[in-house]
């Protein structure tokens, strides 16, 4: 009664749960722009979509991805042999115990007319499919934490899943080896089933299972007259086989059950049995209930991000889809690391404590972006650097298992946290690169908005005097400013700059203007006697050092050899680095 009512439950909050989870596909977005399509629209989109597909040609690409990419795991494969081992064996098992051994009343029953839990084949499938899982779980054990994959992280949810599936797996084989050598359950077998023509026969039979189904009598020891055993075989062929097979074909828990023996009696008298029941089944329910809501779901999510990922093209698609797929994409995130160890920015972590840099480490705070919860500065800050020191070389998107589209990923929330107001002052630099050559998928006002707000950042930040229009006030030379500036090597070489005016000549953005000193406060050759005098407050709101394109023509042209360009980074840099130890945003 107890464990049905645990069923039901459970099978209630999975509902709830499933049905909440889908739901957040179509109402989950990433900003102000995206909740102008409604969640109702979203889900007509999808449906039409889904028509479209099974009345098109593409449903030969749905059923071969589904066959090579989600049963097989192909791309898993691709990446790591390794990987593609321990997914394929936790699965494999974990969905083939579930169909012939937690469904075989609605499954294996129907297909087997004769089926018992306790015949062969399915005596041996359940231990061979429960030591699947087991072995997967032992290569996931020894990644995450003795093999210790650089940047590899493991998250608690990570260590819920293999407790969860090892308890499962591990009390359903240790339950079994109770049972073999269970004498309580044996007798309670024989007086429900058997019938004895002699009052021999119970003896003959118990000696016969003790010999060879390995059950454990309080009554009845080895050695065993050959009469005695030829009669329980008879009995057991009477009564017995046509639902037992011999207990040493589950070749886990018998060997366990072997192992045992010396305590059997002892468990059998506390109900052992009783209580591992209890608990795989409980195990298995807290799964089952926890499943919208953890890790778990990415068995529904993962397959759905590889065919839509395969199906989809993002030119044609309509924008209502595209968003919608991005959202599954969280959900099938399955924190595999493989992005995070491909990562080209990953070493950077042993200088920057932000473990939002790592691929795979900033998909909860997306997720939680995605559902409208409150991040705190911190995380926002934290979310964003991780964002934009992205280097967009696709090694996170071409490394996942699951086809996540990584960089899209990444630039749609990026896009998002602008449009939020967020301020980041990295857009300022060539860092924003990979965002210039996506232009044409940004609004104008939404392009230009970021720099903005960067540069009032950081003219609010760094407390600008009077500006270039007021005479210079040589009165206001920090030279702290310059004594921090020359630290570095590229910075020193500002000594041998004589004005040739070489630098700026060579500038294609001076170029680009009539009047340059008009459009742009300053040239690169005043900006590097600013420097050398200490006024930081004319150049920092000059507008060539945030227009500078980092093309190195300047430096390359200099008949000094200095490096100018070096010296505009170092400069963008102290500014940023200003603002942020003052607080500021960014």
């Amino acid at each position: 009664m107890f464990l049905s009512t645990s069923l039901y439950i459970a099978l209630g909050i999975f509902a709830l749960g499933l049905i909440y989870k889908v739901s957040s596909w179509f109402r989950y977005d990433f900003g102000p722009d995206s909740d102008k399509i409604k969640p109702l629209t979203r889900a007509l989109a999808a449906a039409r979509g889904i028509v479209l597909v099974l009345l098109s040609r593409k449903i030969i690409t749905f059923l071969k991805v589904f066959l090579f990419e989600v049963l097989f795991q192909a791309r898993s494969f691709r990446e790591s042999p390794f990987c593609w081992l321990m997914h394929m064996f936790i699965f494999a098992g974990f969905v083939l115990l579930l169909l012939m051994h937690a469904l075989d009343k609605l499954i294996t029953s129907a297909v087997f007319v004769d089926y018992s839990p306790t015949l062969n084949p399915f005596l041996f499938l359940r231990n061979l499919f429960a030591a699947l899982v087991l072995i997967g779980l032992g290569i996931a054990i020894y990644r995450r934490f003795i093999q210790k994959i650089p940047r590899l992280h493991t998250s608690p949810m990570d260590i819920f899943v293999i407790v969860i599936l090892a308890i499962i797996a591990g009390s359903g084989v240790f339950l079994e080896s109770v049972k073999i050598t269970s004498y309580s359950r044996y007798t309670s077998m024989v007086e429900e089933y058997a019938s004895f023509e002699n009052e021999e026969g119970p003896k003959s039979l118990e000696s016969y299972w003790v010999k060879e189904f390995d059950i454990v009598s309080p009554k009845v020891k080895g050695p065993f007259d050959p009469n005695v055993l030829a009669q329980g075989k008879e009995i057991h062929e009477m009564n017995c086989a046509g639902c037992h097979s011999k207990p040493q074909w589950a070749f886990i828990s018998d060997g366990v059950a072997k192992a045992i023996k010396p305590i059997a009696l002892k468990l059998d008298k506390v109900k052992l049995s009783k209580w591992l029941l209890y608990v795989h089944f409980l195990a298995s329910f807290i799964g089952l209930a926890y499943l919208p809501f953890s890790k778990f779901f990415h068995i529904l999510a993962s397959p759905l991000s590889l065919l839509l990922n395969a199906l989809m093209d993002p030119k044609r698609s309509s924008p209502a889809n595209l968003l919608t797929k991005q959202i599954i994409e969280l959900d099938a995130c399955t924190h595999c690391g493989a992005c995070t160890v491909r990562c080209a920015v990953g070493v950077w972590l042993e200088k920057i404590v932000n473990i939002r840099i790592l691929p795979s480490e900033k998909i909860s705070l997306i997720k939680a972006l995605a559902s409208g919860k409150k991040l705190t500065d911190d995380k926002i800050t934290s979310l964003q650097e991780g964002l934009y020191l992205c280097t967009n070389c696709y090694r996170c998107t071409v490394a996942c298992p699951v086809g996540i589209n990584l960089q899209e990923l990444w630039f749609n929330v990026r896009e998002a946290l602008f449009r939020r107001g967020y301020k980041e002052l990295a857009v300022l630099s060539p860092l924003s690169f990979y965002r210039g050559l996506r232009r044409e998928d940004v609004s104008t006002v939404d392009y230009q908005q970021p720099q903005k707000m960067a540069r009032r950042a950081i003219a609010e930040g760094c407390q600008m005097g009077g500006g270039q229009e007021e005479p210079i006030d040589f009165r206001r030379v920090d030279q702290s400013f310059t004594k921090n500036l020359r630290v570095s090597e590229q910075a020193n070489s500002m000594s041998y700059c004589f004005a040739c005016t070489t630098c700026s000549s060579a500038c294609p953005v001076v170029r680009n203007f009539d009047n340059p000193p008009q459009a742009l406060g300053m040239v690169p050759h005043q900006i590097i006697h600013a420097a050398m005098l200490g006024l930081d407050d004319l150049i920092f709101p000059s507008e060539m050092l945030w227009a500078c394109l980092g093309c190195y023509q300047c430096q390359e042209a200099c008949p000094q050899g200095v490096k100018v360009t070096d010296v505009f980074y170092e400069l963008k840099n102290m500014a940023i680095k200003h603002v942020k130890m003052n607080g500021g945003p960014g």
